[in-house]
């Protein structure tokens, strides 16, 4: 099946969303008809004791793939699952995707039910639909939805499907590990006379196949247990074990995508996307006028990065080949839109104009996909550019800087994000692998991991507490890089006058009773700048009272620990993985009523763990109770060897947040 790079970053979503449209199906299923033996023999297979939580298990899972000499491939999947529990009716709703290179043969899927009437379901009881991408114009990819019925609880279902492709890239990716458990996965390869493969293992030991006649081999695994989700864990697709195969032709047969190298991965797409940037008299007058009344290359950069993320519409045309290979930058322009790589591909021409010198880098919106063991294109969703700074712009400022041992300074540059000025390193960039498409081929990277000080969020609170434990104050919240991006697409999700619902609702997270005043924001679309907040509210009974005791909570807004981490005594198979590095401080400063003196104070904190810091204290100056805080994340990935010490801190931490300061009436 095709893919392709044209990938919009969006936050909290993976940044990269797939619409998918579901329709009721209207099915006239074949009752009594013939159930194939491969599903019979699924069936009949003793079970072990499952979880009682367990929705489903996947009785057999199965790909068959067939190359042929003229590249062609054929893929037959079969899979089979036994629904347990009422959760699990979804998995009688499949999607089967196609496109202009990749055709359904044959579809059928069949229902082996407890009691009752066997059902048989074919390709013309299947609705067929698009499959939209979010922003797509056009895509050729369609799907059709096949409903198997009865899928009850203690009944077996299954399909079967064949696709014929003709892929640009020989290779594939095939997941062993699934979120249910599995009685039975096989891999079989089948590859013409004198043609060779190469087996890469990620996330996985390595395992041998076996083999099963005339260049014919099979990989197959028995009870593998479900990849269970995990607070905080890595995206599921970077952690479960698979196995990336390449299909090697012979000597002097056609090569197209036969991959060994990451320089070959970078020379295969600088093949793509040759003379794609060229000018036309348009642009260049057009680079002119936005460039006028700059005075610095670093000024007329900004202009022109400026243009890319504002005036050119994020819009896909997805067609064949198109998955990968860019638009031509005249077309983005007379447009005034395009996917990622395209206006990647547009802003690299516009950039040669004021003699700066661009490179396409090609990554994946999600940490841990790309596997440097498996050159491919296959693990990547999308592009962004790596601008060659010139010897008179200075770096100062700059955060997304990377030095290339080849190419000398990067600006590594997301045109697509328009909430990610030029400078800024989004976080789902930051710690990732990418492949840079050079000169003479591609070289994979690891891009930066910025300071924490980069990504900062800053609140000062100043609050009067009254003798009844009323609490009412002002806030200002002032927040940048990723950390302000978070925050910047969920209010401008919604109007400007229902934004201080928004901030209501956050109160009332933290603060009983707490009702908002008032609520202004600044800086929402002025990206280059702090984002800032700032609200006032009042709560009633926010002290406790306890004989001659006032009782004060210093931390009154946000805990930033993490209560699923603190709570959890369970063994871990997987790492903690933050969004990014970032840096945020609290200041709260309660002025306390008329007579009383401190009794009691929280201890101050102080603990690293090298990839977390957390230290606060508290104090009072006159008759004012000082609350100071700092969070920092400086790793975005806590091993499994380091858990101990990040639950530990996150305790600590989670006890500070809570812990109250007492005061005793002096009168």
């Amino acid at each position: 099946m095709k893919t392709g790079w044209y990938c919009r970053p969006r936050r909290n979503s993976g940044l990269c969303i797939l619409g998918v449209l579901l329709l009721a199906t209207a099915l006239a299923p074949t009752a009594g008809a013939a159930v194939p033996e491969w599903l019979r023999s699924a069936a009949d297979v003793s079970l072990p004791t499952y979880p009682e939580e367990t929705k489903a298990v996947v009785l057999l899972d199965e790909q068959v793939v067939t190359v042929r000499e003229n590249g062609e491939i054929t893929i037959l999947s079969r899979k089979a699952y036994k629904i347990l529990r009422p959760e699990g009716r979804g998995y009688g709703k499949q999607e089967f995707a196609f496109d202009s290179e990749t055709r359904i043969l044959r579809l059928q899927g069949w229902c082996l039910p407890a009691q009752g009437k066997e059902y048989e379901v074919k390709e013309k009881d299947a609705v067929e639909t698009g499959w939209p991408n979010g922003g797509d114009l056009y895509t050729d990819t369609r799907k059709k939805i096949l409903t198997i019925p009865a899928a009850e609880p203690g009944n077996v279902i299954g399909y079967e499907v064949e696709r014929r492709q003709r892929p640009y890239i020989l290779q594939d990716s095939f997941y062993i590990d699934e979120q249910l458990p599995q009685r039975l996965v096989r891999v079989v390869l089948q590859l013409p006379a004198s043609w060779e493969y190469k087996a890469t293992w990620i996330n996985h030991a390595p395992v041998g196949p076996q083999s099963a006649g005339a260049n014919q081999w099979v990989w197959q695994f028995e009870n593998l247990p479900a990849l269970e989700h995990e607070p905080h864990m890595p995206p599921f697709l970077a952690v479960a074990g698979r196995l990336g195969l390449s299909y090697l032709p012979r000597s002097g047969s056609p090569g197209r995508g036969a991959f060994d190298s990451w320089q070959k991965v970078g020379a295969w797409y600088s093949q793509l996307t040759a003379g794609r940037r060229d000018p036309t008299p348009e642009m260049q007058q057009k680079v002119g006028e936005l460039t006028a009344g700059a005075t610095t290359t670093l000024a007329k950069m900004r202009a022109l990065a400026d243009f890319m993320q504002q005036k050119i519409r994020y819009v896909s045309i997805q067609i064949g080949i198109g998955g990968y290979q860019p638009h031509p930058a005249r077309d983005v322009f007379s447009r005034r839109y395009g996917d990622c790589k395209d206006k990647a591909t547009l802003l690299s021409a516009m950039l040669a104009e004021i003699g700066v010198k661009s490179y396409y880098v090609v990554v994946h919106n999600r940490r841990g996909m790309a596997a440097p063991s498996f050159p491919t294109p296959i693990n990547f969703n999308h592009v962004v550019l790596a601008i060659r700074l010139p010897e008179d712009v200075p770096t100062q400022g700059l955060n997304a800087v990377y030095k290339s041992p080849q190419y000398g300074t990067l600006l590594i540059f997301d045109p697509t994000n328009e909430m990610a000025p030029l400078g800024d390193l989004p976080d789902y960039l930051q710690g990732n692998y990418a492949l840079l498409v050079g000169d003479d081929g591609g070289e994979l990277v690891h891009l930066p991991l910025l300071s924490p000080a980069t990504s900062r969020l800053d609140r000062i609170a100043r609050m009067t507490l009254n003798s009844d434990g009323s609490l009412s104050g002002e806030v200002e919240e002032r927040s940048t890089g990723w950390v302000a991006a978070d925050l910047r697409q969920i209010l401008m999700a919604v109007p400007a006058n229902e934004r201080g619902r928004l901030v209501e609702n956050y109160l009332a997270h933290f603060v009983n009773g707490a009702r908002l005043e008032k609520a202004a924001v600044a800086n929402v679309e002025n990206y280059d700048r702090d984002l800032v907040l700032r609200y006032g509210f009042a709560a009633t009974h926010y002290a406790k009272t306890a004989g001659n005791l006032l009782l004060v909570r210093p931390r009154v807004l946000e805990e930033k620990s993490r209560r699923t981490l603190e709570q959890d005594n369970k063994p871990r198979k997987f790492p903690v993985e933050f969004d990014g590095p970032s840096l945020q401080t609290d200041v709260f400063e309660i002025t306390l009523p008329p007579g009383y003196k401190v009794d009691e104070l929280p201890l101050p904190v102080d603990v690293d763990t090298g990839a977390v810091r957390y230290r606060s204290k508290v104090e009072v100056k006159g008759n004012v109770l000082h609350y100071e805080s700092e969070f920092q994340v400086k790793d975005v990935l806590v091993p499994l060897e380091r858990m101990p010490e990040l639950k530990k801190l996150f305790r600590q931490q989670a006890a500070d947040e809570r812990s109250a300061a007492v005061f005793k009436r002096s009168f």
